[in-house]
């Protein structure tokens, strides 16, 4: 296998959570454009998705799932769905996410929670049960979504940052006990990415100069920039890399 054919995903199949836009929907883009057929999760219909996808000649199933209501048999079930609608599972990528901010001594528990149930409790029991899966046909590929909060701390994001960190936790621990399943277990940590979740930051634009001095690069990050990331994690080119937690974040962290 050549070095470039080891980046192919011809007969893959990737489950992308948050799929209908945003980071999401780029990531799922990437891994179509590389080759793989792609499931779809969202809270509501993800067609924009689904039509580049089928437009590349790879097929796309649609899943519609709140995970902020989601226990884990249900998590459970969306992955036998997936593997039985498109004949295995792969990939699976934990983007979903959502985010809350308010001052410390007005964080109230429903923004831990949602946040919490989100960011963190849905990623560890969707990879629970996709490296099951996984296990059994032989190995796969887990691509967590942390961020430059599993680094820092942050402002008005206590719950965001709680559930990052996490992320980073796990995507670690996982690793641990999958790697000699053939099961690769990494994260990817996007730097400040032009998406909604950071459309306030933008809007500000005081605080989006403050951000945009830091970034060594000179600009915010776009959803495309994650695409050789994520295809690089999901494909046999990272057959060796393992627990990983990986900034694309234009040089924030040098700096």
């Amino acid at each position: 296998m050549t070095i470039l054919e080891a980046f192919r995903l011809d007969g893959k199949v990737a489950l992308v959570t948050g799929a209908g836009r945003g980071l999401g929907q780029a990531m799922a883009i990437g891994l179509a454009e590389a080759g793989a057929d792609i499931a779809g999760l969202d809270i509501g219909e993800s067609s924009e998705t689904c039509e580049q996808v089928k437009a590349l000649g790879r097929r796309y199933h649609t899943v519609v799932c709140d995970l902020g209501q989601s226990g884990v048999e249900q998590l459970s079930d969306i992955i036998d769905d997936v593997a039985r609608q498109l004949g295995r599972l792969d990939i699976l990528l934990n983007n979903a996410g959502i985010i809350r901010r308010a001052p410390i001594f007005d964080f109230s528990e429903e923004y831990w929670d949602d946040v919490l149930q989100i960011n963190l409790k849905a990623v560890f029991f969707l990879s629970q049960a996709a490296a099951r899966h996984m296990a059994s046909q032989g190995g796969g590929k887990i691509i967590n979504i942390a961020s430059m909060l599993s680094f820092q701390g942050g402002i008005l994001v206590p719950s965001y940052t709680a559930a990052k960190s996490g992320v980073a936790g796990i995507t670690k621990a996982l690793a641990n006990e999958l790697s000699g399943k053939n099961i690769n277990v990494n994260a990817i940590a996007p730097g400040y990415m032009a998406t909604d979740n950071t459309a306030p930051l933008r809007a500000d634009s005081a605080r989006s100069q403050t951000i945009l001095d830091r970034i060594p690069a000179g600009r915010w990050g776009e959803p495309a920039d994650l695409k050789g990331i994520t295809v690089f994690l999901a494909s046999a080119a990272s057959d060796y890399v393992h627990g990983a937690v990986m900034p694309v974040d234009g040089g924030w962290l040098c700096r």
